[in-house]
């Protein structure tokens, strides 16, 4: 895989200091990911998150820990921090997801958390990187074009990505540094407890159909095709974008680079997870899971599991089930696939086998104690 530059290789800011990067939102998804990929690559790490993060490799890394819709408590956090990078992956989402994707509310306060950690380490910093996705295209809101590319112009909907981006290009401009925006689609990794993250709510869904008798079949509607992309070649184009100059001021679509259907790959996390497949079983996981948190403890207790409440392992990712599972949905949603095109020409062409994937990511999940084995 490429794994960019090291910290060698990437040289001093353009300030004349080290090259330190901070790496916000680091207990999340692709925070954690990020967080690994960047110190194994020699890289002098600070992640900044309320919680330490949880990264597959031990690596070292310093941890800040903050809430950054405190502006003061930010600023005061990273005020010795020189950083010559920023991966800012901190994400606000309300209770329910998907309800709160076109909320003012919500999108100020993502807004506002990037501002509050941009705007002081602007002295020093040479490059930012910022993630957006799919709902860029306006994807969760109407039909796209097929493929949706980077250079469309920008979908005339509200969202805490345009609040973002346009704050990241003004800044830029007047401080001098570099940006690159990743739009990576369905991001899968190991991550508990956050809002969108699909191998957990999968694991726990196929231990509660094995201890309920239930079949272990697919919960959606209809069959689809779509994309998604290992949260390892997320963090890695992240550290490729901090040092390549083609990916300098440049948006980029991100995924494994193949489409997939739900169907054709619920036998393949049925085999992982020990459990039979079952014919499909319409379930709103939303609903579902959360009403089974005294059946979950008990499997917990019998397995020695962590001690990780249903609620705090599942964070909003069983409502990103339903919306990526298209449950309830009267037909097919309308296709989502993005051109990857623009980034394996600007040098970026990593790539990852989708089943296998799911597969590793619930493997860890096992590992970790978080599932059963």
């Amino acid at each position: 895989m490429t794994r960019g530059l090291s910290r060698a290789g990437a040289g001093p800011g353009h300030h004349g200091g080290p090259a330190i990067v901070l790496v916000a939102g680091a207990s999340g998804l692709v925070g954690a990911a990020a967080v690994e990929s960047f110190a194994m690559a020699g890289w002098d790490v600070v992640a900044l998150s309320r919680r330490r993060p949880e990264t597959v490799r031990d690596v070292p890394f310093r941890h800040l820990a903050v809430d950054l819709r405190d502006a003061a408590a930010t600023a005061e956090a990273v005020r010795d921090v020189a950083a010559s990078h920023l991966v800012f992956t901190a994400l606000f989402e309300k209770p329910g997801l998907v309800r709160g994707w076109g909320d003012d509310d919500q999108m100020q306060t993502n807004s506002m958390m990037f501002r509050h950690l941009l705007d002081p380490l602007v002295r020093t910093l040479e490059h930012v990187t910022l993630l957006q996705g799919t709902k860029a295209y306006g994807a969760h809101l109407h039909p796209i074009p097929v493929p949706a590319r980077e250079r469309q112009p920008r979908d005339p909907h509200p969202d805490f990505y345009w609040l973002q981006e346009d704050h990241l290009r003004e800044s830029a401009a007047a401080h001098g540094f570099g940006w690159t925006i990743l739009r990576p689609q369905v991001v899968v990794g190991p991550t508990h407890g956050v809002a969108m993250n699909l191998p957990p709510v999968i694991g726990v869904y196929a231990a509660l159909c094995r201890e309920l008798g239930l079949p272990f079949g697919f919960p959606g509607g209809a069959p689809y095709a779509t994309e998604a992309v290992d949260v390892r070649l997320v963090a890695d184009a992240a550290l490729w974008a901090a040092g390549a100059r083609s990916a300098r001021d440049e948006i980029f679509n991100l995924t494994n680079g193949e489409a997939f259907g739900w169907r054709d790959l619920w036998p393949a996390l049925a085999d992982e997870l020990g459990v039979e497949a079952g014919p499909d079983t319409p379930v709103r996981l939303g609903e579902f899971l959360p009403a089974q948190a005294a059946v979950w403890d008990a499997v917990v207790r019998r397995e020695g599991l962590r001690p990780v409440p249903l609620d705090a392992l599942l964070g909003e990712s069983h409502f990103y089930a339903d919306f990526c599972f298209a449950h309830g949905a009267a037909g097919a949603p309308p296709p989502v696939f993005v051109s990857t095109v623009k980034i394996r020409q600007a040098g970026f062409g990593d790539s990852y086998d989708t089943e296998l994937s799911f597969r590793h990511w619930l493997r860890v999940l096992t590992e970790r104690r978080v599932l059963p084995g």
